[in-house]
């Protein structure tokens, strides 16, 4: 299942050239995964309050195009890998056909003291 999330390109993402600044592609997924994880109708504020949070874990990024000031931009998210305690992820930034930014990203879950634990058997149903 493909998760899609639509991104518009401000100013204040840019740098003096009017490119995306690096970091802003790790921000744009974030909010892609935060709002499928939402889709799917997991809580992630309920999570927290029983003391698990996601955290990730690893990212491997590679930056193909640059992005401008005012693109439109999709992130497309899908799940590649889910095991007991990690969830990875296929993250693609696209403006229009062509692709600008690639990522895979590795999620687990922690719980209040800092330690991994097993995914949500209610998390890992929904995959």
């Amino acid at each position: 299942m493909k998760h899609t999330y639509p991104v518009r390109v401000y100013y204040e993402d840019t740098d003096m050239g009017g490119v995306v600044y690096h970091a802003n592609y790790l921000r744009y997924i974030e909010r892609a995964r935060s709002d499928w994880v939402r889709n799917l109708g997991n809580d992630q504020n309920a999570m927290r309050e029983e003391g698990i949070v996601w955290v990730v874990r690893r990212v491997e990024a590679d930056y193909l195009s640059p992005a401008r000031f005012d693109d439109e931009l999709i992130v497309e998210t899908e799940v590649t890998e889910i095991s007991g305690v990690r969830l990875t992820m296929a993250q693609l930034v696209r403006r229009g056909e062509t692709e600008i930014f690639r990522a895979s990203v590795t999620a687990v879950c922690i719980n209040k003291d800092g330690r991994p634990i097993r995914l949500p058997a209610e998390i890992r149903a929904l995959m």
